[in-house]
């Protein structure tokens, strides 16, 4: 079995290939369709094999220069997955709501995170004890509003390199801001929305849960361990050089 099959069969165990009904196609999206089953759209998952390589190759190269990626996911069903994949790897993401301007108003945005950062350091601390009841309860609600909306990219220092995005019809305000500030996108693409705006699309179904958890492994597993890689080498040679 080549590595092809062998991926064919992996997403299509995961439901990738599962696409929207035909009153719901993008033109833009029938050159990844295999065929129509029941009015429903079917993936050609050895495209979707080559175009998640190609991804995959691209986000390896962002790990290994360490570069900035951040992963744009709010859909219920995985704000969760999102949250944990990225918090035990290290990458900033937006789970619950993409902030409006967080590319083209970044500067802004950050000011938000800085709050947010120093009300928990503040919290950490036990600053907040001088304060009496009432008004700790509110600066707890405060604070707990800004975890939620820009708890995910607290590390963020600066614009990201690149956007990892699931479902780009719903995080449509990620791909124009990106594109106005020619930052590369990486998205799983479904066959309700033109793929064209994203410099690496993914065929396959954004509405599943097994199918989203697939490409979130698959590509922030690529992204981390080659930003593991570089940092492990570039640890190695400061200490040839120290010694």
């Amino acid at each position: 079995m080549t590595n092809i099959d062998k991926k064919v069969e992996e997403l299509f165990a995961v439901g990738a290939h599962l696409g929207h009904k035909a009153n719901r196609v993008h033109p833009k999206t029938n050159k990844y369709i295999y065929t129509f089953e029941n009015g429903v759209s079917i993936i050609d998952l050895t495209k979707t094999a080559d175009y998640l390589e190609k991804a995959k190759k691209f986000v390896s190269e962002l790990g290994s220069n360490e570069k900035v990626l951040l992963v744009v996911c709010t859909k219920k069903i995985a704000s969760n997955l999102t949250k944990e994949l990225c918090t035990k790897n290290n990458i900033s993401f937006v789970n619950t709501k993409w902030p409006a301007g967080l590319l083209t108003n970044f500067e802004m945005i950050i000011k938000n995170v800085k709050k947010l950062n120093s009300m928990k350091e503040a919290k950490e601390k036990g600053e907040w004890s001088k304060f009496v009841k009432h008004e700790q309860v509110k600066l707890d609600k405060d604070l707990n509003k800004l975890e939620k909306f820009y708890g995910g990219i607290s590390n963020l220092k600066k614009l990201p390199d690149a956007l990892f995005i699931v479902d780009i019809k719903k995080e449509k305000n990620s791909v124009k801001e990106s594109g106005e500030m020619k930052i590369k996108t990486i998205a799983v693409a479904d066959t309700n929305a033109n793929p064209d705006p994203i410099n690496f699309p993914i065929p396959g179904n954004d509405d599943s849960i097994t199918s989203i958890e697939y490409f979130m492994n698959e590509i922030i597993g690529a992204y981390s361990s080659s930003q593991s890689k570089a940092q492990e080498t570039k640890a190695k040679k400061a200490a040839k050089s120290k010694s």
